[in-house]
């Protein structure tokens, strides 16, 4: 069952929404499903039920609810500079500490992994460095990992881009982490762009896409899904 929940954030006590999806069938741990810039919609929403048919319970907390409570926009112009507005106002701080909550929400119940997009794929990096409790942690074409890849994450942590990225040099930020932290196994996907997860959109490849997912659910389930 898909619902929205409310939570706090530990650094502000500010309440923020977020998408839960019980699993399906025995619960093998939880995933902090963190979104692109565009809020949670449809392609946040279908990843959070992708990870709960397979056992996982998913959480994404809605990261731009401090300035528009459930922040939603599609992937337009408009919607790109709604959403950049937000990302922008937004400390890291503050989106670090709502994913922390989601965190502290579901690891009584099992470990707790975390999977992020663009503006949350750099969260993942960040977080992995930042937050506790964090199992492991598969960042997806995140913008400023490339200027934070001498972080040395506190969990295994995993690193997806697009060869078609016209926003990522894949090159750069793969020799970046090879020189600071030879142990993150970085994969370029050829035939994909940016946000090539979200089945359907520009820079999606299915075979790419699915490829990415099996790889992410096997650093889960080598770091403690059940």
């Amino acid at each position: 069952m898909a619902e929205m929940i409310k939570l706090k954030s530990g650094i502000d006590d500010a309440a923020f929404g977020a998408y839960h999806v019980e699993p399906a069938g025995p619960r093998r741990g939880g995933v902090v499903v963190i979104q692109e810039i565009f809020g949670i919609d449809e392609y946040v929403r279908a990843d959070c039920e992708r990870w709960a048919a397979l056992g996982f319970e998913a959480l994404a907390p809605s990261l731009f609810d401090r300035f528009e409570p459930g922040f939603e926009v599609p992937h337009s112009p408009d919607g790109i500079q709604a959403g950049f507005k937000h990302a922008q106002a937004n400390t890291m701080d503050n989106a670090l500490a709502d994913v922390q909550a989601c965190i502290d929400f579901m690891k009584a119940r099992g470990p707790v992994f975390a999977t992020g997009y663009c503006y949350g794929g750099s969260i993942v990096w960040l977080g992995a460095h930042l937050v506790t409790d964090l199992a492991a942690g598969a960042s997806y074409y995140g913008g400023t990992v490339l200027a934070n890849a001498a972080l040395k994450p506190g969990c295994p942590v995993i690193v997806h881009l697009g060869r078609k990225d016209s926003h990522i040099p894949a090159d750069e930020v793969k020799a970046a982490l090879a020189s600071h932290n030879p142990g993150v196994p970085v994969f370029i996907y050829e035939n994909s762009g940016h946000g090539f997860n979200n089945e359907g959109g520009p820079g999606w490849d299915d075979a790419d896409a699915k490829l990415a997912r099996k790889r992410t659910l096997e650093l889960f389930e080598k770091n403690g899904a059940l």
